[in-house]
């Protein structure tokens, strides 16, 4: 086995230079044609450079290049559909001009050569499941150990998006995850690899001893590259369901701690419930929750604050920050964080933040983040009475999870930290681990439990059973036993499928034969949560959102729409109800470019579209 120092060819330091054809053309040389690239997962990836070394490979089929990845960014799928008529004529305006990632085209095309491969750990969440070559080719790591998958898999270059100082220096930015780990491997000599960078003015300079490099820590570096737009994930809206389950894990966060939460509709209900406590909001929303108390009831403001550690720094964590709630300092920093990708109002707000204040923002490796190992007596001390929020697709009633995967054994997009969380709570003091998911999800038109009796893979093992929060609130699992586990999950689950987990945990002999479910276990559905969360009039993008007035009502239509898709009776009773309606939703109707439709089909769309807009304008 070839060892890492014979892998690269020697040579003067190859800077700045000015095409990125030219620099393909130098990393196959210096490699020998034999190419693994490590590539930062997520915003990390230097476009330019990663494309052109895609083209040269894929023309040259003596030279080989495998690389090692992942979240890959893309583009929503847009080809047909209402997806088209929706996303086409806002495209730049949602997701801003990205470029495509050329190997992941490739990939769906099917064309891409024999000497390419690409394997993930960590894939964009639903958008690989009907792609065999990426669910091969896909590896199964916690966050932390990916690093160790890095280590023994030899890298030969590293590539990766950086912003300039102004003081000559270069900044990791939105990656220190891995990529900070992989350069002191390399210092330490125990790995040898060609660091190549494309500097990108659209990345915030993010401060701290481990984001901030060297130029001589990169040997190719290109900088004159056309700048391109920075990946934009686009809010999602917050309904009843995520605004729910942000105020039952409002009432978990304990003064003075430390939180970690994640992307998404949930993350951003989670920070805005903290906000509303904070001033003094929430009482009388909890106090008129219909469901059965849990005990749990944390309350009052952040007087002295909260302390952010997360892999990922999440735009609702960024408003904690700057509404003053994050602000316990550990060394003066109030956040250390791995990576970030998300709305490009977020990479603004970082760019334009004053430098005191992002100075108090640090990124990290995961290896500090993601674990207590190496310096554990600081870090202990440091993640007082943490908190630590991720989501899931589904539970058992025994308290395992299920992240990343259908039980199919279809990857949906991978553990990521989730674990690595998970088992930081239970080895610090005071900390717990908090899994949310919505109790329901609905799927051709019918309703389906997230609570189930078993799943065939399990994300977070029953043994690691903590904290978990639906809309109907909060199940204590922790060192509980078999029997009161099940009874506290049922309790959360929604009423029309608590007497058929009851029966199969009757089955199994995991309850008494007469148990009984409480008659206020009983009032868990979306009609009584719809009358407790909808008259507080919480609001549906909590930080703001690039979709316009005219998309806002579209929106909780198209989601109806695919709700009911594969229900022909449901679909049927849609187009009727569009038959009846008026034209209160003229403009949306146009938005779509049903106004005048011209085929049979688009015809069949606007009268189903027409039938959404009036039910979800009647909830």
């Amino acid at each position: 086995m070839a060892t890492a120092s014979s892998r690269t060819r020697g040579g003067p330091p190859l800077a700045d230079q000015s095409s990125a054809d030219r620099i393909a053309l130098d990393i196959i040389e210096r490699t020998w044609g034999d190419i693994r690239l490590a590539l930062p997962l997520g915003l990390g990836k230097p476009v330019t450079l990663l494309n052109a070394l895609t083209r040269a490979v894929a023309e040259r089929p003596d030279v080989r290049l495998s690389i090692l990845t992942a979240l890959t960014l893309e583009l929503p799928d847009m080809s047909q559909g209402m997806a088209r008529r929706f996303l086409v004529p806002a495209a730049d305006r949602l997701f801003g001009q990205y470029p495509k990632i050329e190997y992941a085209q490739m990939m769906r095309d099917g064309t891409l050569p024999d000497n390419i491969e690409v394997s993930e750990f960590f894939m964009l969440a639903g958008r690989w499941l009907s792609q065999p070559l990426a669910q091969r080719r896909y590896i199964a790591a916690n966050y932390t150990h990916a690093l160790d998958v890095l280590r023994d898999w030899q890298p030969n270059v590293v590539m990766q998006l950086l912003a300039s100082g102004d003081d000559g220096t270069l900044s990791l930015s939105c990656n220190t995850d891995i990529t900070a780990d992989l350069i002191k491997d390399r210092r330490a000599g125990r790995l040898d690899f060609l660091m190549v960078g494309e500097v990108n003015g659209n990345l915030p300079v993010m401060a701290g001893p481990e984001a901030v490099i060297p130029r001589d820590a990169v040997q190719i570096l290109l900088e004159d590259a056309p700048e391109f737009e920075l990946f934009s994930a686009v809010k999602r809206p917050v309904g009843a369901q995520e605004h729910a389950i942000g105020l039952h894990v409002a009432r978990l966060i304990r003064e003075g701690g430390t939180l970690q939460i994640g992307i998404g509709a949930i993350g951003d209900a989670v920070a805005h419930a903290l906000m509303l406590r904070h001033d003094g909001k929430t009482l009388e929303i909890q106090r008129k929750a219909p469901f059965a108390p849990d005990g749990f009831d944390e309350s009052g403001a952040f007087e002295t604050g909260l302390y952010g550690v997360t892999e990922m720094l999440v735009d609702g964590l960024l408003h904690l920050f700057e509404a003053g709630i994050v602000r316990r300092e550990v060394d003066g920093v109030a956040i250390h964080a791995g990576f970030f990708v998300d709305c490009r109002a977020f990479y603004k707000r970082l760019r334009d933040m004053p430098e005191a204040d992002r100075k108090r923002i640090q990124m990290m490796p995961v290896s500090f983040t993601n674990q207590l190992y190496g310096d554990e007596a600081a870090k202990r001390a440091a993640r007082t009475d943490a908190r630590f929020v991720n989501a899931a697709m589904k539970a058992t009633v025994l308290g395992g999870i299920t992240s990343d995967i259908t039980s199919g054994g279809q990857v949906v997009s991978g553990i990521g930290g989730q674990f690595n969380f998970v088992e930081q709570a239970f080895a610090l003091e005071g900390a717990r681990s908090i899994i949310t998911l919505p109790a329901t999800r609905t799927k051709a038109g019918k309703a389906q439990s997230n609570i189930v009796w078993s799943h065939p893979h399990e994300s977070v093992p029953r043994a690691y059973r903590d904290i978990v929060v639906t809309e109907y609130g909060i199940a204590d699992l922790r060192g509980v036993r078999d029997e009161v586990a099940v009874a506290r999950m049922v309790r959360i689950a929604d009423s029309r499928f608590q007497e058929g987990l009851v029966a199969q945990a009757k089955k199994a002999g995991k309850l008494a034969q007469d148990f009984e479910i409480p008659v206020g276990w009983r009032c868990n559905t979306p009609r009584n949560l719809d009358s407790w969360i909808m008259p507080f009039r919480l609001p549906v993008f909590p930080f703001g959102t690039d979709f316009d007035l005219v998309e806002r009502r579209l929106l909780p239509a198209l989601d109806l729409l695919g709700q009911t898709q594969g229900d022909r009776v449901g679909m049927a009773r849609l187009m009727f109800a569009g038959l009846g309606a008026g034209d209160d939703n003229a403009d949306c109707i146009e938005r779509m470019g049903l106004d005048a439709p011209d085929t049979p089909r688009a015809w069949l769309e606007a009268l189903a579209l027409r039938g959404a807009l009036r039910r979800s304008s009647e909830r």
